[in-house]
């Protein structure tokens, strides 16, 4: 990590692998307890939301910045009518106590939040779970977010 100052702006390089990015001071997020009107504490709530998929709004979407991969069920892809767009892919997926599950495939849907619009890759399983998307690092570093489980939002810097 680099520090350069050009113009009364502090710049900040960030170096990670082949990938070089540049963000400016100005474009800070921060969240202070206003973020957090509303919300009862204590709670060891996850971040849940609805979000705008293929055109679809979709509800019990959680944000999980420790899952390393992007997952839908198969049941929400039928009810959206994207089934035919599934691409098959099986990746065996581990999870927590390791229990693992076989993807029926791949798909690449577009997603919308804040105005920000972009395809995503999702993993597809079938499987019994709370959430019917789970929206893990690669979302939200393609979105260019931050989320918040202890103020219950995501941050865009736009």
């Amino acid at each position: 990590m680099t520090y350069t100052t050009a113009n009364k702006v502090s710049k900040v390089t960030v170096t990670h692998g082949k990938r070089v990015r540049h963000v400016l001071e100005e474009e800070s997020i921060t969240f202070d307890d206003a973020d957090a009107n509303g919300v009862l504490t204590p709670y060891n709530d996850a971040l849940v939301i609805s979000l705008l998929v293929h055109d679809t709004n979709v509800k019990r979407v959680l944000i999980d910045p420790g899952s390393s991969m992007n997952i839908i069920l198969l049941r929400v892809l039928n009810e959206m009518q994207a089934e035919d767009m599934l691409l098959p892919k099986a990746h065996t997926l581990s999870g927590f106590g390791n229990s693992s599950v076989v993807t029926k495939g791949e798909i690449v849907l577009t997603t919308f939040a804040e105005g920000v619009v972009k395809d995503m890759k999702f993993q597809v399983v079938e499987m019994d779970v709370a959430y019917n998307i789970i929206l893990g690092r690669p979302w939200i570093h393609k979105m260019d977010d931050v989320p918040s489980t202890l103020h219950q939002v995501i941050k865009f810097p736009s």
